[in-house]
């Protein structure tokens, strides 16, 4: 049975990554043991993380300031470990308000320092991405949320600012040409685009560290991550070794260059559905649609709880919009093959066809 996955997070895999990760929970390289079972000390899972730290390294085009680390806790732990890190508390940061995950980052930010909101899209129920604003001067970095999944926005020209600039990029990294460059520090759980849930991404300039007053809890510290090359503790082995595997089908796909291509091509596809098809419209302003989540709703509300049990019959899954808001989310991530997004066309059109 072919489904078709259109979750949010835990997303689809590659089926190449899957094939090899199945092996690898029997024998692990030969080694006679599972991969849940290797030391995160031993010279296999070493070089595992030394790969995946390089593919990062490779795929994002990172100068040589730039330290890439694999840590625990998501990136809601992120939230608070970036102030923690880089804000003292009678300093300012700037914050891009664009939706939940964006106001989740800035009510953490609160509790190590000052905070100031740049700009913000909750007017208008988090439907686009602001455009005019100014960067306060005196602010320690400027935050942003790069896709919002709940609201199917995206920055597609990223802002020019001369402080630091802070971006969780955790439902769309490693999907479109970007110059990392301009980042001071990246984070993403890597549940998305880069591998399965419990590992996160983190990849920041150490120009930017240990310039805070504060003591920081070891765990906490970026620079203790960067002296033991994200083996302070005991990492989650398996998910690193999947986010390696992921990193490098995309390598093999031919990059970010290439999947920005199919991505461009399926949100394409389905973008002109949703404006075409007489039951269905979409949420976000067409300029900031989301290349990654795709959300939409249907004309006639009355109508929506028939769709969704049509998509389970026929194996597309996943669609079901945010708690929040409701409505219709799929979400298109690289794995996502083009195939699944026709399938999903056509199943809307057939649909409309039925209520016609």
């Amino acid at each position: 049975m072919q489904v078709h996955n259109f979750n949010a997070g835990p997303s689809m895999l590659p089926n190449e990554v899957l094939y090899k990760a199945s092996k690898a929970l029997i024998d692990f390289d030969g080694l006679g043991m599972s991969i849940l079972e290797i030391s995160h000390r031993s010279e296999a899972f070493l070089q595992i993380m030394a790969n995946a730290r390089s593919l990062v390294r490779e795929l994002m085009q990172l100068d040589d300031d730039f330290e890439v680390l694999f840590l625990h806790g998501g990136a809601s732990t992120q939230f608070m470990q970036v102030p923690f890190n880089l804000l003292d508390e009678h300093e300012t940061a700037g914050y891009i308000d664009t939706g939940v995950w964006a106001s989740r980052a800035i009510h953490e930010a609160k509790l190590f320092g000052k905070v100031e909101i740049v700009a913000s899209s909750a007017d208008r129920q988090y439907s686009y991405i602001p455009k005019s604003f100014t960067i306060p001067e005196g602010i320690k970095y400027l935050h942003i949320t790069t896709n919002n999944t709940i609201y199917g926005t995206q920055w597609h020209q990223i802002p020019e600012v001369n402080v630091p600039l802070v971006a969780d990029m955790s439902s769309d990294i490693f999907s479109r040409q970007l110059d990392f460059n301009r980042f001071s520090l990246i984070y993403a759980g890597a549940q998305k685009n880069m591998g399965p849930a419990g590992v996160t991404l983190v990849v920041v300039r150490k120009s930017i560290l240990g310039k805070v007053s504060r003591k920081i809890p070891t765990i906490l510290d970026y620079l203790v991550h960067i002296q033991h090359e994200s083996i302070y503790n005991t990492p989650p082995v398996f998910a690193v070794y999947i986010s390696m595997l992921t990193l490098s089908w995309l390598k093999e796909q031919g990059g970010i260059a290439a999947i920005e291509k199919r991505n461009e091509q399926k949100a394409a596809l389905l973008y002109k559905e949703i404006d075409e098809n007489p039951l269905f419209r979409g949420t976000a302003a067409p300029e900031d649609r989301s290349k990654m989540n795709v959300c939409f709703v249907m004309n006639d509300p009355s109508l929506e709880k028939e769709f969704l049990e049509f998509c389970k019959k026929e194996d597309i899954v996943g669609i079901k919009g945010h708690r929040l808001v409701g409505g219709f989310r799929a979400s298109i991530y690289n794995a996502m093959p083009l195939e699944s997004v026709q399938y999903l066309v056509e199943s809307m059109r057939y649909f409309a066809r039925k209520h016609g």
